[in-house]
């Protein structure tokens, strides 16, 4: 019996992925969550952060947000983009990174949207070097 189960990563414009995946790493709002074949069924929210998807190679997408749902050995990710780390130039990663952390000094942020800024800047800062 296979260890791999299906992962789609979906956003409102396209498809990103369609692929059978050993283990799949989420950045929950929970903290980073380890998704293996028979897994209990879940839905969460993503956080910014890396999916870290593992089958033959490890194949890494950044996200800013979105859902998860795991259910039937069936991982289905949809959000608003979802950006292939070997496809992201500095120069993009620079703006992001310049842009939020431009916005977490603003006083008039809830926590929620704070604690979003920190974790997209601690992402972007890990990938940029």
């Amino acid at each position: 019996m296979s260890e791999n189960f299906t992962v789609e990563i979906i956003s409102p414009e396209k498809s990103i992925l369609n692929a059978e995946a050993k283990e799949v790493m989420i950045p929950s709002f929970e903290g980073e969550m380890g998704i293996l074949r028979d897994h209990i069924s879940l839905i969460t929210f993503l956080r910014p952060g890396l999916i870290k998807i593992k089958e033959a190679i490890e194949t890494n997408f950044f996200v800013e947000e979105g859902t998860v749902e795991f259910k039937n050995n069936s991982l289905l990710i949809l959000t608003s983009s979802a950006k292939k780390l070997q496809e992201i130039n500095k120069d993009f990663l620079n703006t992001l990174l310049q842009d939020a952390e431009k916005k977490i000094n603003d006083n008039t942020l809830n926590d929620k949207e704070k604690y979003l800024l920190s974790y997209k800047i601690d992402t972007l800062k890990s990938i940029n070097q």
